[in-house]
């Protein structure tokens, strides 16, 4: 792979009716229905919506042979209006439902985690060798059927992994890793090949986007080591909602696009199917342009691993870089104080070339390097021996290099980007350590520039720390694509291990408590910094046993103060207690207006009324948090 010029990875053809995937096609966008699919009038409708938004496939859950055969119905009635889309039968469980919709459907979604293997119960298994080859043989014998009737049909077939609902053999044997949900997919994949089935695309999906993005970029170098092509669909599962959703969805997908891996993507939001769309319609576009960019002539280093990244070793200056939490750095040029909340308050806030006419002493500042000198100068002479001043640092141009070490600081930013003549910067940097990079790009492919620094400061064993300082011009009305492209152009940075420090800048009118919000929220949907709760929930289906949004909005209101908090909002059982396993606590549909509560894996009551369940959930965790003072 070349981590610094952008090109789509070459993949083999899928078809899917009329809206083939993978090869030279673009890279199609999907959502999913949330109606329940024995109800024709109602999963017409709402796949009409998914479509007339710009959705290229629809995906429909088929727990049951019912809902299988039903589909028949539902995509006559799509064609007889005139919609070409194909549709998708998700199908977790249960072959035969697999065989029945693959009749009826363009493309069948099958889960290796549950297709054959029992659900998830978290136990710990012994296989000998010969046991787990017979459960390899187990699958091929249940999978065999369902490739005879794609085969007949024309039906392509999406094996899809979720971390949430890895088998307990897998598990057993491989551990909650993504070598083992690779495992799991190319279990499959295998059968396939042998069996010279063509007609397939993959998803490897979890919440946590490190997971996600590891997990993918692992099976790419899989399928290549065993002559495979096959297109894959991206998905960060249980996003969430509105703009935290939106980000952590960037994040994973974003980190994935921008290095060419991808044919199809889905936005899973917590919200209305169609609403997904334009979202993966932006962050498709966005990365599209990168195409055709100017060569960057970049030589990756070679103590850098792609498939397993290390955060990169530096020496920390003050609290940015070594074993520190990323920082967030802000822009206050404009007169007056801004009020930030406590949970988004930057780490520093750059000024310019002057101090604001009111300073938190509180509050770490960055000024120009020239502007700085006359401010200590003048601090020096008016202290009145308080001790109450806030803290100051230069910030240099790279033009101004044979300033840095003439100027005294205990910390000093230098603005670097990937050109710049790599002996006087390396010379620079290893003379004056309490240096901090702020590498910036105005490159179509800022990301392979920005890689492109990163692997130079590596090569010539630069240790100073890095903060990535991204630019753009949005105004407040389009304040989500500017969290999208923000979102999506660090997310493989952060994947990589690269990241000290975040510094978002806009030349419009987004205020700047939001863009410290989106540094943070980018932060945390990378598990690099956690500002505050983060809700794991699904998007809904066909599946779901109760009103997912407004529970949602319950728990978030209830709970919103309760930062560092994972909690984990699943309508069903299918992911749920998988995918929410690192949460903090759990809240899933048990029965039809039931639900059941989590603390992690661990059950703790079951099947209580929907109507008492949020007041259980909140009493669950007060009591928890005052046994543990």
């Amino acid at each position: 792979m070349d981590l610094f010029n952008y090109r789509r990875r070459e993949s083999t053809v899928t078809n899917v009716g009329a809206t083939p995937m993978g090869g030279e096609n673009p890279v199609r966008v999907q959502s999913m229905t949330t109606t329940s699919t024995n109800d024709t009038e109602g999963s017409v409708a709402q796949a009409r919506r998914i479509i007339d938004a710009g959705g290229e496939y629809v995906r429909l859950t088929t727990q049951g042979v019912r809902e299988a055969e039903n589909l028949k119905n539902i995509n006559a009635a799509l064609r007889n209006a005139g919609y070409t889309a194909p549709i998708v039968a998700d199908v977790h469980f249960n072959p035969h439902v697999a065989e029945v919709a693959a009749m009826y459907a363009e493309k069948v979604r099958i889960n290796p985690g549950n297709y054959v293997d029992p659900a998830r119960t978290f136990k710990e298994l012994e296989y000998t060798d010969e046991e787990y080859a017979a459960e390899l043989d187990k699958i091929e014998r249940q999978l065999l059927p369902l490739i005879d009737i794609c085969r007949r049909n024309n039906t392509a077939v999406r094996v899809g992994v979720n971390h949430g609902s890895l088998s307990d053999r897998i598990m057993s044997r491989y551990g909650d890793t993504p070598e083992g949900i690779v495992e799991s997919c190319m279990e499959f994949l295998r059968i396939f090949k042998r069996e010279n089935f063509t007609d397939v695309v993959i998803s490897i999906k979890a919440s946590n986007t490190v997971v996600m993005v590891r997990s993918m970029r692992l099976l790419v170098d899989a399928m290549e080591r065993e002559c495979m092509a096959y297109p894959l669909h991206l998905g960060v599962t249980e996003a969430g909602e509105g703009e935290d959703g939106r980000i952590k969805s960037a994040v994973g997908i974003g980190a994935l696009l921008a290095d060419g891996i991808g044919d199809t993507i889905r936005v899973s939001l917590s919200e209305e199917p169609e609403d997904e769309i334009p979202v993966a319609r932006h962050l498709v576009d966005y990365i599209g342009r990168k195409a055709g960019h100017m060569f960057i002539p970049a030589e990756m280093c070679d103590r850098f691993d792609y498939l397993r990244p290390e955060r990169r070793q530096t020496k920390a200056v003050g609290n940015i870089g070594g074993d520190n939490v990323p920082v967030v750095i802000a822009s206050q040029m404009a007169a007056g104080k801004v009020c930030y909340d406590e949970d988004t308050r930057p780490d520093y806030i750059y000024v310019g070339s002057q101090m604001p006419a009111e300073v938190d002493a509180g509050q770490a500042y960055i000024m120009d390097f020239a502007a700085y000198n006359e401010y200590v100068s003048g601090r020096q002479e008016s202290n009145d021996g308080s001790g109450m001043s806030p803290e100051v640092y230069p910030i240099f141009p790279h033009t101004a290099m044979p300033f840095v070490s003439m100027v005294k600081a205990g910390r000093k930013f230098l603005v670097l980007q990937y050109g710049v003549p790599v002996a006087e910067y390396v010379a620079c940097l290893k003379h004056n350590p309490e240096v901090v990079v702020v590498c910036v790009s105005n490159h179509d492919n800022r990301l392979g520039e920005q890689r492109a620094l990163l692997h130079e400061l590596m090569r010539n064993d630069v240790s100073n720390p890095v903060v990535f300082c991204q630019m753009y011009r949005h105004s407040n009305e389009e304040k989500g694509d500017f969290q999208l492209e923000a979102a999506a152009d660090m997310g493989a940075l952060m994947m990589d291990g690269l990241t000290d420090g975040l510094w978002l800048m806009n030349d419009g009118t987004i205020g700047m408590q939001d863009i410290c919000g989106t540094a943070f929220g980018i932060l945390q949907a990378a598990r690099l910094r956690t500002s505050k709760t983060e809700y794991i929930s699904c998007p809904g289906c066909g599946r779901t046993l109760y009103d997912l949004r407004s529970t949602i909005a319950r728990i978030k209101e209830a709970t919103k103060h309760m930062k560092g908090l994972k909690i984990g909002i699943m309508g069903c059982i299918v992911n749920g207690p998988g995918e929410m396993a690192d949460a903090d606590y759990g809240y899933v549909g048990a029965a039809r207006g039931k639900v059941s509560l989590y603390r992690r894996k661990e059950c703790v009551e079951k099947n209580i009324p929907e109507e008492e369940a949020v007041e259980k959930l909140l009493r669950l965790i007060e009591s928890d948090a005052a046994r543990n003072k």
